[in-house]
């Protein structure tokens, strides 16, 4: 299932409307698709290098907007809406352990990582702030920084080195994030150790 569902993602890129499926794709990624915008953005930059700027823009707004459509199942519709949505991808369990320990300002954190390295996955996080309540422009401001952040790297990259990238893209770059994203939760944690103003989590 994971593999034709990539596929067809895939296939959105050589479309006429692919700029619309982007747009979709980054909406939906963020509160119940298994597939990344990624996957549509990268093979779309590659093609027209001279509007990845642009398609960064669009995979940031409508990553953002759906951030916020996760954020509300979360808040508003846990119980009814979200909690199918996370039994249906098994991450039911991890998100219930998280919901128990996290505090707000570490669902923040995680917003960041998940928006740069998709760790943890973002429509987990996202659901996560909305049924924690945390700040919504907060949220939305991560968002933004975060998911932004990727897209517009990703766009410097394509359309500096083009196809010769290609392949440091899809293999190595999320590893360097990955480690990125651990490097910020590590800062984060030792600093609230150095300066004792809270817990990382509150249980």
């Amino acid at each position: 299932m994971f593999e034709r569902l990539y596929l067809w993602t895939l296939s959105l890129a050589s479309r006429r409307s692919a700029q619309v499926w982007l747009a979709v794709v980054a909406f939906i990624e963020s509160s119940f698709f298994l597939i990344p915008a990624d996957v549509l953005f990268v093979p779309m930059a590659l093609a027209k290098p001279q509007r990845a700027y642009r398609l960064a823009l669009i995979a940031t707004v409508f990553s953002t907007l759906g951030g916020i459509a996760g954020y509300a199942l979360g808040y508003y519709a846990f119980d009814a809406l979200a909690r199918p949505v996370l039994a249906f991808y098994g991450k039911l369990g991890a998100f219930e352990q998280l919901r128990a320990c996290a505090t707000p300002d570490m669902t923040l954190l995680l917003l960041t990582t998940s928006g740069l390295a998709h760790l943890p996955p973002i429509k987990v996080v996202t659901i996560l702030a909305g049924a924690v309540h945390i700040g919504l422009g907060f949220f939305v401001l991560s968002c933004v920084i975060a998911r932004g952040a990727r897209f517009f790297a990703l766009a410097f990259l394509l359309r500096r080195y083009g196809e010769t990238i290609r392949h440091f893209i899809e293999k190595r770059l999320k590893l360097i994030a990955l480690g990125g994203a651990a490097l910020l939760i590590l800062l984060y944690f030792g600093l609230k150790l150095l300066t004792g103003s809270g817990q990382f989590l509150s249980c």
